[in-house]
């Protein structure tokens, strides 16, 4: 199967996932999956006003929550257990407004025995401006 393939049919169903979530992955319905596979995730979305804080910026905790998800989709993807988080790290570096459109790319770095190590950045579309860079640290084994 073709890698381009393999990456639509992994969109499709994290896709299907989040439409059908009743729980905490709902906050990610505006999120669009575009691609992914082989321990990699690609998304997009454009901030809406649910998404910005009281200063009108992306809120840090929706950030945060963004680089939880989508590297663990990047992780599903290898395939591996989604396992649980061990530590986050998110270093913010720019603002994103309600209109933005922002572009999160997930990759996992090394998926071992105990331990999965995920990068993740947030990218302005319309220039690649870096908004936020993450880590995601995992506990996999579930034996």
């Amino acid at each position: 199967m073709g890698t381009r393939k393999k990456g639509l049919e992994f969109a499709k169903h994290i896709s299907e996932i989040i439409a059908k979530a009743t729980g905490f992955e709902r906050h990610l319905e505006k999120v669009k999956i575009i691609g992914g596979g082989d321990g990699v995730c690609t998304a997009e979305f454009t901030v809406d006003k649910e998404h910005v804080n009281k200063g009108g910026g992306l809120h840090g905790g929706y950030t945060a929550t963004l680089v939880d998800m989508v590297t663990t989709y990047a992780l599903m993807s290898k395939p591996c257990h989604p396992g649980v988080s061990v530590d986050i790290n998110v270093n913010y570096l720019k603002g994103a407004r309600v209109g933005d459109e922002v572009v999160i790319e997930a990759n996992t770095v090394r998926a071992g025995k105990n331990l999965a190590y995920i990068d993740c950045v947030l990218k302005h579309k319309k220039n690649n401006a870096v908004i936020a860079k993450g880590t995601h640290t995992k506990y996999v084994n579930f034996e």
